[in-house]
């Protein structure tokens, strides 16, 4: 098994690789969906958010509002801290467990967000940053609906483009055409095939 962390800042278009790699035939675990299954209704993950951040990140139905609690959570360091307490030591048990259980000759995508944040990179074998520059970035997440004063916190809590850049053993350039990051990626594939 080859594993690959797989990481990028917001708005970079690590999703956008990531199902590139997919479709290649990579075994991808998705640390944003992991984040989205250990705070459903009933799981403790949910509790202790509501315990630190209040009733008001919930939505009627008893489901969290992510966006909500990203406004509390990137608006104070502490506030960031503490709800990355909760959420990272889950999310990296499920991930690991994920991908033990993926085939033994399998080319395993760990899609993370925060590798670099979390000292995950020295966990995998590949370290692969999607990069774009900041302004980029910061269009992109827009264009997606996101505040601009969201996505400007978001950018702020994570590592910084250049940290990223340090541990990477491949740079994707997701600044251009999708047909180039495609040519990129493919490369990428044949190399890691050899």
């Amino acid at each position: 098994m080859t594993r690959i962390g797989l990481t990028g800042g917001i708005g970079s278009g690590k999703t956008t690789v990531a199902a590139m790699l997919a479709a290649k035939g990579a075994v991808i675990i998705d640390a944003d969906q992991i984040s989205r299954e250990i705070v459903e209704p009933g799981q403790p993950a949910l509790d202790e958010i509501v315990t630190v951040f209040g009733a008001g990140v919930l939505r009627e139905d008893g489901s969290l509002n992510r966006g909500e609690l990203a406004r509390l959570a990137f608006s104070d360091k502490e506030l960031t801290k503490r709800l990355n307490a909760i959420m990272h030591p889950r999310i990296s048990a499920e991930s690991t467990a994920r991908i033990a259980a993926a085939p033994a000759h399998s080319i395993v995508i760990y899609d993370m967000p925060l590798l670099v944040e979390t000292k995950q990179d020295s966990a995998v074998d590949h370290v692969i940053v999607v990069d774009v520059p900041v302004e980029t970035q910061r269009e992109r997440a827009i264009g997606r609906g996101l505040d601009a004063e969201d996505v400007d916190r978001r950018i702020q809590a994570q590592a910084t483009r250049e940290q990223r850049l340090a541990v990477a053993h491949t740079v994707i350039d997701n600044s251009h055409t999708l047909a180039e990051t495609q040519a990129q990626v493919d490369r990428l594939w044949n190399s890691l095939l050899s």
